[in-house]
Formats: structure tokens, C-alpha cells, sequence
């Protein structure tokens, strides 16, 4: 049912094929409770920086690099050199390249002019009307939205029958808002506009005079005006189909954007009749970019060359030979960059601990159920499907007193904040909390004492696939020999009062919850005796004195936390002894790590961010990631990376068929990739991809932040995550990934996984082959092509093959 549209039915489907296109053009945002790092370029990266920079700018008026003043500043520093800005732009393959490096240096002096978006309907009636037509366009869609999509924070939930857009036009057919505000004849409006998103979407395309060539970057530009909201929404179609399920709600928005512009077209369609043509044809012309955007992509190229260079001389400094005895502690740590400052301090402790990076979900792709919740929590990343179901155990007498706790903490909670009692609890109860107030904002929030029940797998998985389970993820872990006799898994997570960006601070390969789960789990699998005895089967052969203990960094303190438990639990001697060099190691990392927080003048600083309620910088958690390193750590060992570098162990000799070089290459890769693209947008673009000022940022609905009391949901990260008040703390750098392993399988996995291919042919990502030396001496160009990198020839097998 099209609701009396009279477009053919050929131009019925263009339009909503161009609808589901412009929906998958856009980068999903997962809620506060388990937010992680989405990539904002998520639907351009089958074309490179240049041709996405286009679109961008014409559908957001969004930047894809730094002002030039940026780049001039590396250059005048020393970071950027003249034969990085030449070798950029003789990469550079459009015509509107400069002709020499004087002119690309000329042009450093004069800042290119920004991008603007080509107007909206509501943005060309703000001027006729003499009204804010875009802020109230987004304001009331904002405030049916937040209903909406609430996830627990009201205490009357929105009524979700008949989707999104059936919902919204029983909302606004009775808003008097807009009305009142000067856009007359909007409520009825809705109420005869067609009863499916379907019908909205193609009678708005009849009534706007629109033709098929203009859609596919006016439908763009639509769902970009909303914000956040749009992306929450892609977030719901991500969710549905990795469950082999469908959504609509992202079209309902669409539809629901076309209402809003139907209806400031038929109040002053007329009057700027010319504007909108020009408007229509911006969208009907060929992307093409101009030359301020290639020249601007070349300095953004230099610099990530020039970053390359000094990456390429860090790793080609002397390593430390390795250690023949048999180390007495191995510790696994999540290959999140912020864990390379604490395993460099941990090694320093003494030469007989080695550190390895892995994954933060340790191989464990694992729907949990925490103690006392409702909630399943996907303690994965969120590029997979559970495979596992485990929960928190506890005894029955603890069990069943922790659950009254809990409800009776909930029911107070929401008596708190019902509408029948929360103006009364505030007059009776408010001087009470007066106290706890003023302790907490001279001395921080004491923080929350929480139980830390062993969780267990539920269903526990039979022998074989337990077997299966260990065999895989220990191979992965490149550990299947010269185990010590205690092996660490650390998980991370972050303690933080009043951010609700929380989440976000947590494991990313955790779906953005801490990694102690995953940590104990894994341990408590590899401290079985059955599944020890089955492994030697399999040619891994664990000793008798081995123990796996799990643990959890809190990376905003350092603090390491030990889980002594399953069976063969460690000696309490063992753990005083891990638990010293622990310490140690974390009064390093935080020596390191407090010099480049402002105000933390000393450890005590530094500690207290975490329980500062009023804190907007607890950590710069993974600011500053440029680089991928998978290599065995030998070749990174000593060598001061500062943070920058997530490092994932990997032994290629030892890989049979490359099947853990491919679940590198897809999984772990990619990952790092969403993180690194995330800090990049929200640095280059702040407007449009980061996530706005926390000083103004109030939580709506349980799953987002607006800056101020409605309007659009802000994604991406806060401007205080990449910026510490008077300079970036982020360098956007696109990610250099560097892998010891033969070329010919890097080519092979590239092509037969066609969307990690792309990212690396057009830019997204750079990639290096390593020698045995450590040494970056191969760069990936394009369609499976390799150059030598200069200075550095090819020594080994592994970058000769």
C-alpha cells in the first residue's frame, strides 16, 4: 500500500532502494551500557579518503582531514618532512594534485575553505520563515525519540506497536509545538500523511519533485541531520540481521524526516522555488572532489608516512635476545593500547616475565548472565554472535541474601525517580544526602563495593567441545609451549563516578563491558585436568606445576586485580610474588601515564580520577592509537611504543594453514580499526562525528547524551577524549598495521574477504610486512601489490615470500 502515490512502480522501488542504501551509508552507535568504538566511515570504505571526503562534505559539510595549520605545525616542528609531503603527493593519482612540492608547501600557508553541506528544505525555510526550522526539526524529533527509544531510564515505557513511524504519527498528528512555533498546519499534516513509511518516503519524493539521480545523497543528507538517532537505529538493523532478523526503524526515520520536509515545502515551496533546484541539482551532480580536498588528503598522507617513519625506526632499534630459561610468570593482556605501557613495566620488573597480547574476550564469545540482572550481557565483540552462555555463581545462603539486597535496591531506585514521589522524596529526603555530597565532591565518591561472584559456563560445554575451545584460543594466543608456572589473564576494564560514557572506557572486545569474565572463565577452562590430559593429545602439553590465574587492570588506576579461582589455584606464595611485581609495574605506568593527564601533578592525582564524580579527563583511554603490531613480542620487547600500539603475539611458523593470520587479519584488525577511524572522525570533524562538550551533556532514554535539554543524540566521543584544553592529545592517523608473516598469505586472506581487502586498498588502513628482524620492509599498495620499503631490504622468509 503506497497511499495514493502516483509514481510508477519501477520509480517506487528505485526510491526505496535508495532509501536502504542511505540507511546503510551510516555507522551504528551501540547505547551507553555497552557503547564501543564504531568506525563513522563505516559506509565508505569501498572508496578512498578523497571520494568519501565528497560525499561527506555534501551530505554533512563533514572534513575528512585537519585544518592546514595542523599539518604546518608538524612540518615546523619536524614530525612531517619535505620528502614525506613529496612522497604523498606523488602517491597522489588525481589530476588536481599539486605539480611540485613548492606549490603543496605554498598551499600549507592558506587554510582550504570548509565544507557546506547542501541545504535541507528545513534549512532553506529558516530563512523564509524567519524561524529556526532545523533546531526545531531536531528538537521535536529529539523528544518523540528519546520516548521512543528509552531503555529503562522512564518509568513509562513508549508504546513500540506498529513500529517507529506509526508511532511518531500518533505523536506529532498531536504536537501544537510546531504549530505555536509558525509552522501552521503541521499536526494535521501528519495526520493525513500516509499510514507506512513506505508511502511517506515516495509521496514526499512525488510532492518534492525529486528524480533518482538526486536521492541517493539527499536521502544521505536526511539521515545525517539527525544525528545520533539515525545511527542508533542502524545499531538496531546491526542487531537484527546478526541474529538472521530484520528492522525497519531506520527507514521510519527517513520517512519521518521526508514528512518534516514535505510540510516546510508546501508552507514555502514557492518562495524559494530556485534554491531548492540548485539544492536538487547539487545532489543529481557527480561526486567529484575539488582541489582544496586532494591537496588537504596529501598532507593528511604525509603525516601518516612521516608516522610510519618513526614507527618504522622504533622497531628497527636493537632487541633484547631472548630469554632461553623458562619464565616464571607469562602474562596475557588485552592488545589494547592502553595495556602496552603497563606490560612494558611489567617486564622491566624482571627478566624472567614475559607479557603476550590477545584479544580482551579471550577467545570467548560469551553471552553472560551477571548476578541479580535481568540483563544479558554480550561479553564479545561485536562483530560476532554469542556461542557460549555463562553466569555468575554463587551459594545458595549468599544467593539468595544478595537478590533481596538487589531488588530492594532497585524498588528504591525507582521509587526515587517515580512521578507520584520524586518531588516529595526531594524535599524530605534531599538535606540527607547533603553530606554525601559535599564528601564527595572535596574528597570523590568512595565508589561502589561490589560483589565479585565466580562465574561459570551454563550449559557447561562437553569434553570435546571444551577441547576445541582451549586448542583454538591457545593457538591463537601463539602459547602452546614454555608455559611458566604461572600464567596471568588479565582483562581490563575501568572505574569511573558519573561518566556516562563508562562503557566506552571498557573492554571494545567485550562489547564494551570489563574482561574479568572472560579472564576467569578462560582460566578456570585451562585449570581443568580433563581438558589438560585432552590437549596433550593435540600436541599441547601443559605442565603439572602450570596455573592460569585471572585477573582484571583497571586501566584508570593501574590497580590489578587477581581471581584465585577454579581448581588448581595458585600458592599463596605465587601470588604475593605476581602480586609485587604487579604493583611495581603499575606505579610505572603511572609515573608514565600522569604526565600527559592535565592536573595529575602526582600518583595521588592520578588515583583519585577515578572516584572525581566531577572528572571529564579519568584517562585518555585509547587516544593516541596509530599502529597494529602482530609479531611475536621479542620484536617489540624494550622498544618504547608509548601507548600507541595495539600488539597482538603471533608466531607465523607455527601457524598451520594461516588460520590464525586470518582471524587476525579479519577479526582483531578490523577492531582496531573501528577504534582508531572513531578517534580520527572525532578529531577531524568533531561537529558532526564526535560526541559534543560532557559539560553539557545530559543522558536521555538510558542510551545516549544531548548536549543541553534535547535535539539530537551526540555519537562518537567526547570533544574532552581528544582534546586537554589547549591541544590535541589525538593525532588522526589512519592505522599502520604491521604483521610478521609471509606476503603470499596476507594475499590470499585479502582476497577472499573482499571488505577487509578495501579497507586496505583504498586507505582505510596501511599495511606492512615485518622481516624476522622486527623490521617494516614491505608496504601493501593495492589489489594484492607490494613495494619495498627504502633502507630497509627484505631479510628474511617472511618478507620475501
Amino acid at each position: 500500500m503506497f497511499d495514493s502515490v502516483n509514481l510508477p512502480p519501477r520509480a517506487m522501488a528505485a526510491c526505496l532502494r535508495a532509501a536502504e542504501e542511505a540507511g546503510r551509508a551510516i555507522p551504528p552507535m551501540w547505547p551507553l551500557s555497552s557503547s564501543v568504538a564504531v568506525n563513522p566511515y563505516l559506509g565508505q570504505t569501498q572508496v578512498d579518503l578523497t571520494m568519501a571526503g565528497a560525499r561527506l562534505g555534501r551530505v554533512a559539510g563533514a572534513r575528512v582531514a585537519m585544518p592546514r595549520s595542523w599539518y604546518a605545525r608538524q612540518w615546523a616542528e619536524g614530525q612531517i618532512r619535505d620528502d614525506d609531503l613529496e612522497k604523498a603527493r606523488l602517491a597522489s593519482v588525481l589530476e588536481e594534485k599539486p605539480k611540485t612540492l613548492e606549490i603543496l608547501k605554498a598551499a600549507m600557508r592558506q587554510e582550504s575553505e570548509a565544507p557546506r553541506a547542501v541545504p535541507t528544505m528545513a534549512e532553506l525555510a529558516t530563512a523564509h520563515l524567519d524561524i529556526e526550522c532545523t533546531e526545531l526539526v531536531a528538537e521535536r524529533i529529539g523528544a518523540w525519540a528519546a520516548s521512543y527509544f528509552d531503555a529503562g531510564q522512564a518509568m513509562w515505557s513508549a508504546p513500540k506497536e506498529g513500529g517507529a513511524y506509526h508511532q511518531w504519527r500518533a505523536f506529532a498528528s498531536r504536537d501544537l509545538t510546531p504549530g505555536i512555533l509558525g509552522i501552521q498546519g503541521f499536526a494535521p499534516h501528519v495526520d493525513e500523511a500516509p499510514q507506512t513509511a513506505a508511502g511517506a518516503i515516495t509521496r514526499a519524493v512525488e510532492r518534492l519533485g525529486l528524480q533518482e539521480a538526486e536521492l541517493p545523497t539527499y536521502f544521505h543528507r536526511l539521515l545525517m541531520s539527525l544525528g545520533g538517532w539515525a545511527q542508533l537505529a542502524r545499531y538496531e538493523l546491526w542487531q537484527a540481521e546478526l541474529e538472521g532478523d530484520r528492522s525497519t526503524v531506520l527507514i521510519d526515520l527517513l520517512a519521518i524526516r521526508l514528512v518534516w520536509e514535505e510540510a516546510l515545502f508546501e508552507l514555502c515551496g514557492d518562495a524559494i522555488a530556485g534554491e531548492w533546484l540548485a539544492a536538487r541539482a547539487a545532489h543529481a551532480a557527480p561526486l567529484q572532489p575539488n582541489q582544496d580536498l586532494v591537496i588537504d588528503v596529501i598532507f593528511q598522507e604525509a603525516a601518516e608516512i612521516a608516522a610510519q617513519r618513526r614507527l618504522g625506526e622504533t622497531l628497527a632499534a636493537p632487541t633484547s635476545p631472548k630469554q632461553e630459561t623458562r619464565p616464571d610468570l607469562i602474562a596475557a593482556f588485552c592488545i589494547d593500547v592502553r595495556s602496552e605501557v603497563f606490560r612494558r613495566a611489567l617486564e622491566n620488573m624482571d627478566p624472567k616475565i614475559r607479557t603476550m597480547g590477545f584479544a580482551g574476550f579471550f577467545g570467548l564469545p560469551a553471552l553472560h548472565h551477571g548476578f541479580a540482572s535481568d540483563e544479558a550481557e554480550r561479553r564479545l565483540p561485536v562483530l560476532l554472535s554469542p556461542a557460549l552462555e555463562s553466569r555468575d555463581q554463587t551459594d545458595e545462603a549468599s544467593d539468595l541474601k544478595a537478590r533481596y539486597l538487589a531488588r530492594a535496591k532497585r524498588a528504591w531506585g525507582r521509587f526515587k525517580l517515580a512521578a507520584v514521589s520524586s518531588f516529595a522524596f526531594v524535599e524530605a529526603a534531599g538535606p540527607l544526602y547533603l553530606v554525601k555530597l559535599c564528601k564527595d565532591s572535596i574528597f570523590g565518591a568512595a565508589g561502589v563495593k561490589t560483589v565479585s561472584p565466580c562465574p561459570v559456563f551454563d550449559p557447561m560445554p562437553d569434553l570435546e567441545t571444551r577441547l576445541a575451545i582451549a586448542e583454538k584460543v591457545l593457538r591463537a594466543m601463539s602459547l602452546t609451549t614454555e608455559f611458566a608456572s604461572v600464567v596471568l589473564l588479565a582483562g581490563h576494564g575501568a572505574t569511573v563516578e558519573n561518566n556516562p560514557h563508562a562503557s566506552a572506557l571498557n573492554c571494545g572486545a567485550c562489547g564494551g563491558h570489563a574482561g574479568d569474565v572472560s579472564a576467569r572463565l578462560l582460566a578456570g577452562l585451562l585449570n581443568q585436568s580433563d581438558v589438560r590430559a585432552g590437549l596433550v593429545g593435540k600436541g599441547i602439553e601443559i605442565p603439572a606445576d602450570t596455573v592460569f590465574v585471572a585477573a582484571l587492570h583497571d586501566s584508570t588506576t593501574d590497580k590489578v586485580t587477581l581471581f584465585n579461582d577454579f581448581g588448581g589455584k595458585a600458592s599463596g606464595e605465587q601470588l604475593v610474588k605476581v602480586q609485587a611485581w604487579l604493583d611495581g609495574a603499575a606505579k610505572a605506568s603511572r609515573a608514565e601515564r600522569m604526565l600527559r593527564l592535565p592536573g595529575a601533578k602526582t600518583e595521588k592525582d592520578l588515583l583519585k580520577r577515578s572516584r572525581d564524580w566531577s572528572e571529564i579527563r579519568p584517562e585518555w583511554a585509547l587516544a593516541r592509537c596509530s599502529a597494529f603490531i602482530a609479531a611475536p613480542r621479542q620484536k617489540t620487547a624494550g622498544k618504547k611504543l608509548d601507548g600507541s600500539a595495539f600488539l597482538h603475539d603471533y608466531d607465523w611458523r607455527a601457524d598451520d594453514g594461516f588460520s590464525v593470520l586470518e582471524l587476525i587479519m579479519t577479526a582483531p584488525v578490523v577492531v582496531a580499526s573501528w577504534i582508531s577511524l572513531q578517534y580520527y572522525g572525532s578529531t577531524v570533524s568533531p561537529r558532526v562525528f564526535g560526541g559534543g562538550n560532557k559539560l553539557l551533556h545530559n543522558v536521555t532514554g538510558g542510551i545516549g547524551v544531548v548536549e543541553g535539554n534535547g535535539g539530537s543524540l551526540r555519537a562518537g566521543l567526547p570533544w574532552q577524549s581528544v582534546h586537554d584544553g589547549s591541544r590535541f592529545i589525538h593525532d588522526p592517523l589512519r592505522l599502520t598495521v604491521c604483521i610478521e608473516a609471509p606476503r603470499d598469505a596476507m594475499n590470499r586472506i585479502l582476497k577472499q574477504h573482499e571488505d577487509v581487502k578495501a579497507l586496505f586498498d583504498n586507505g582505510w588502513l596501511h599495511l606492512f610486512a615485518l622481516d624476522d628482524q622486527g623490521h617494516m620492509v614491505w608496504r601493501y599498495d593495492r589489489d594484492l601489490s607490494w613495494e619495498p620499503v627504502k633502507d630497509q631490504p627484505a631479510t628474511s622468509q617472511s618478507a620475501a615470500a
